[in-house]
């Protein structure tokens, strides 16, 4: 049986296919740790835990802190009365220079022992508000909203904050995902930002996420002496079904043509070429004429050349006799 079937058209894309794995964006971790040297008094957070921005995650024992405040308020208040003596002196002598009964180098000693006396104060004040600065790290706050993704310390340990901060805690940003593909360097060269990508991860076989081109690295990457870079993709819409570091398969769109398309059927491979019988204009006997065929796509023939959209072909079915 034969039958007359009308090429038409469809847009066909060329990708590039690449593996990757889902990770966190840069700043998307953070580590928290302690300003101050002391006892772990209180944990509030275990892996997993989900805290918002400015949650305190840890409480440090705030007792030597404050008996350094009191310290520094009790040694403001000493170099107050020292200051207000050391004034009295100065106007005591200051009344008997003016009468001739001390030397001026008198005077003089006494005016710098005054000011010595303010400048002495005015320390002790700045070590009060330093005293107070810490107090407010007693607390460890965290800066951003996430989930706790490790504990590295636990209630009742020691911590020392001398040249590095000790860690307590890593909070990641679980919706802050992009996809990282490594792209082969033989097709890195068609990869361009902007570009449209799609990728699937073996939990969620088959779901088809969406995203885009957004980095190239200028940098490859050499594993088992191949040559790949680096590639990012934003994912588009929700991100929730996606965990960090899940193997992802993705396909990157890096052009559109339009073909013109046949029933795989309509094509007769002949020493001179692959031909298609086409119904002539006007109602003429059929010709066969050559073309250019490129892939089969679900019983579809790609032509790219030798035949216009619009035309019938002549698609033969079953057995020829």
């Amino acid at each position: 049986m034969a039958q007359w079937a009308v090429a038409g058209r469809r847009d066909v894309a060329k990708t590039v296919a690449a593996t990757g794995s889902v990770r966190l964006k840069t700043g998307s971790t953070v580590r928290i740790g302690a300003q101050l040297s002391g006892i772990v008094q209180q944990l509030n957070v275990t892996v997993g835990s989900r805290v918002k921005q400015g949650d305190v995650i840890a409480e440090i024992d705030a007792r030597p802190v404050q008996a350094k405040i009191e310290q520094a308020k009790a040694q403001v208040v000493r170099n107050e009365v020292l200051l207000a003596k050391a004034q009295a002196d100065l106007r005591r002598i200051s009344t008997l220079a003016d009468q001739g009964w001390v030397s001026r180098q008198q005077l003089d000693d006494t005016r710098s022992a005054a000011a010595g006396a303010e400048a002495t104060l005015a320390a002790a004040k700045e070590d009060l508000k330093a005293a107070g600065v810490d107090l407010n790290y007693v607390n460890i706050r965290a800066p951003i909203s996430g989930v706790v993704a490790s504990v590295s310390t636990q209630r009742g340990e020691t911590v020392a904050a001398s040249f590095s901060t000790p860690t307590f805690v890593t909070i990641i940003q679980p919706d802050a995902l992009e996809v990282v593909a490594l792209v082969d360097e033989a097709d890195v060269g068609d990869v361009k930002i902007g570009q449209a990508a799609e990728f699937t991860v073996e939990s969620w076989p088959d779901r088809t996420f969406q995203g885009q081109v957004v980095r190239i690295a200028p940098v490859a990457t050499v594993i088992s002496g191949v040559i790949n870079y680096e590639v990012a993709v934003h994912i588009d819409g929700e991100v929730s079904a996606l965990r960090p570091d899940m193997t992802a398969n993705v396909t990157i769109t890096t052009a559109r043509r339009t073909v013109v398309t046949v029933p795989a059927a309509a094509l007769r491979r002949t020493p001179d070429g692959t031909m298609v019988t086409v119904r002539a204009a006007g109602g003429g006997p059929p010709v066969l004429r050559r073309v250019r065929a490129d892939q089969t796509r679900g019983g579809m023939a790609d032509i790219t050349g030798g035949l216009a959209a619009g035309e019938q072909v002549l698609v033969e079915t079953g057995v020829r006799k």
